[in-house]
């Protein structure tokens, strides 16, 4: 079983931002965190997961996948929305193009090839690797505020 934590977060929303994420395997543990300068909330929860899935299948993953999110947009994108946001072309029940739709076409053609089971996790409840993740964020968002 691999099992894979995210998180991405934002200093302001849009505002300097950050991803990260920790995959933990039988062979053991890696993980791997990135900033933009100006990005959402949302961009970089999307990122965080797109990242990881990435890596796993660059590297050839084939053990079964759960991916632990704290992001409901995320899990519910994921789970429950991408399948009409494909039927009505890419828009909204309300009409309105589906925002990110390049992260969730991407997540997409993932899901497909990988297979991830989704798990949603409790923000900031004291979950060791999604605070893990979170520490990961904060600390790539701390370099960019020190450099300023």
């Amino acid at each position: 079983m691999i099992k894979v934590y995210t998180d991405g977060g934002c200093r302001g929303n849009p505002g300097p931002g950050a991803w990260a994420y920790l995959i933990v395997t039988n062979l053991g543990r890696t993980h791997q965190s990135g900033f933009e300068l100006q990005t959402t909330n949302n961009i970089m929860e999307l990122k965080a997961v797109l990242k990881a899935l990435e890596y796993l299948k660059q590297s050839g993953a084939k053990d079964p996948i759960e991916i632990f999110t704290d992001s409901q947009y995320v899990m519910r994108g994921m789970t429950e929305w991408l399948p009409r946001w494909k039927e009505r072309h890419w828009f909204t029940a309300s009409g309105e193009p589906v925002k990110n739709r390049e992260l969730w076409e991407g997540l997409s053609s993932l899901q497909i090839v990988l297979r991830p089971k989704w798990i949603w996790v409790r923000g900031h409840k004291g979950h060791p690797e999604n605070e893990f993740c979170d520490t990961l964020v904060n600390e790539e968002m701390n370099k960019f505020l020190i450099k300023k």
